[in-house]
């Protein structure tokens, strides 16, 4: 990665210690980008540029958790929070895929990647929202203490039901999909009133495999009927055991359960906000744990489970499961607008996954491979060519495809990125019906 961050107005937030010390990681960010090709060769030259960026973060977070603290921002448990899971989770994994490739160039580029977008998400959204220019998307989390106790107990939960050694990946999971999964919603009321909590729990199928369907002795690796009415009720316990550690757990009752698909699990996290959202891996598969405030899952999300209909349902949900599935489209644009509107041009026929920047877009791909990636190339932070560089330093993703899907298509734009072996280019200029036809035809290509 040859690039520079370019630093730019918009970044500043009008408080001076924070904004000093955004440009001064800035600074050490551009100095690791800079490194010649022989210092990227050098285990000890990239230790201890990144020990200096992670000293200068640390401290950064606590001036900034200061100055909130000196203003009586009410937002600074949460804020902290998000400093607490960049330090404890995402730099240790980083850290940890630095030691095991030997601090290749390519790992290096991925740590300043992300640290990169990291930082400047987060200069332009939580820090903004200092300075009352923005809302915080997790604003309605649990306080930073009942969320740790939260994830030991569902950590020994894993342990004791399945003696998996967990981790957590992420305290502020963003509804990603991961591979196949199932999506299982639990609502739980009282009967005097008509306040709800609602609880959806999203496991990889691999992990319902190798976990409940060990437990059954079943020898296929194929979701069936039975494995998901164990898999019910193995949830139903494990979620009533994280219960017995809540306040007037006694007053709540389940009042209805339900199988959802992945996009109206999604829905959800594009409409609302979450109290708990949580994200595992377990070694096997990944989990998230997600809890959500009243009333906020629309009437007909899912079918209820009852006795009468679970046979069926279930039945109808595999099945669901079983039809031929659609081609994978992840469509990675700054603008909400062009996301949204490439969305409902191609749902129909494509299964659509979205992402606003190049970070989430790596995360994305990660978590459930697409068959086709839409890139825009002009985004701020990490750029399309820079996004591409990182998913072609992945041997996994040499052959992954690629289109840009932007204004620019000037003989520079192209030549810039030639080596990078994108498979196309589309005009963001042209027609909605032409941009499909043309999607259309690589895939009948593609298939031929």
């Amino acid at each position: 990665m040859d690039s520079q961050l370019i630093w730019q107005e918009e970044y500043m937030i009008g408080v001076d210690i924070i904004d000093k010390e955004h440009q001064r990681l800035f600074k050490i960010i551009n100095r690791l980008l800079a490194f010649g090709e022989e210092e990227k060769k050098s285990r000890w030259a990239c230790q201890e540029g990144i020990k200096f960026f992670k000293e200068h973060a640390m401290k950064h977070f606590t001036d900034e958790e200061n100055y909130m603290m000196s203003i009586g921002y009410e937002g600074l448990e949460t804020h902290r929070l998000l400093h607490q899971g960049f330090r404890k989770n995402t730099l240790p994994a980083l850290e940890e895929e630095l030691e095991r490739m030997d601090y290749s160039p390519e790992a290096v580029d991925h740590f300043l990647g992300v640290c990169a977008g990291w930082l400047i998400g987060h200069t332009l959204t939580e820090d903004r929202a200092i300075i009352g220019e923005s809302v915080s998307k997790w604003v309605d989390l649990l306080p930073g203490e009942e969320l740790k106790a939260m994830e030991k107990v569902i950590l020994q939960l894993i342990y004791d039901m399945f003696r998996l050694e967990s981790q957590v990946i992420s305290e502020t999971y963003g509804g990603e999909k991961f591979g196949r999964g199932i999506y299982y919603r639990l609502v739980y009321g009282t009967d005097q009133d008509e306040q709800k909590s609602e609880i959806i729990l999203v496991f990889e199928e691999k992990l319902l495999i190798k976990t409940v369907g060990k437990v059954m002795g079943i020898q296929t690796n194929k979701l069936d009927s039975m494995l998901i009415n164990a898999a019910r009720y193995t949830a139903r316990q494990f979620v009533e055991r994280i219960r017995e550690h809540l306040p007037d757990v006694d007053l709540y009752a389940m009042k209805e359960e339900n199988l959802l698909t992945y996009e109206q699990f999604r829905d959800v996290f594009e409409r609302e906000k979450m109290q708990v959202s949580l994200l595992f891996d377990t070694g096997e598969g990944y989990f998230a744990y997600c809890v959500i405030a009243p009333h906020l899952l629309e009437e007909g999300v899912g079918t209820p489970l009852e006795m009468e209909n679970v046979i069926s349902e279930i039945e109808s949900y595999l099945m669901k499961r079983e039809e031929a599935p659609k081609e994978k489209i992840l469509v990675v644009d700054d603008s909400m607008t062009m996301r949204q509107g490439m969305k409902e041009l191609l749902c129909e026929d494509y299964e659509i996954s979205l992402a606003q920047s190049g970070m989430s877009a790596i995360q994305a791909i990660t978590l459930d491979r697409p068959d086709l990636v839409l890139l825009d190339y002009e985004m701020p932070v990490c750029d399309g060519r820079q996004t591409l560089e990182m998913i072609r330093s992945d041997e996994s993703l040499l052959e992954l495809p690629v289109i840009f899907l932007t204004g620019r298509t000037d003989p520079e734009s192209v030549r810039n990125v030639i080596s990078l072996k994108p498979a196309g280019y589309l005009s963001k200029f042209l027609k909605p019906e032409e941009i499909k036809k043309k999607i259309d035809c690589y895939f009948g290509k593609k298939k031929v």
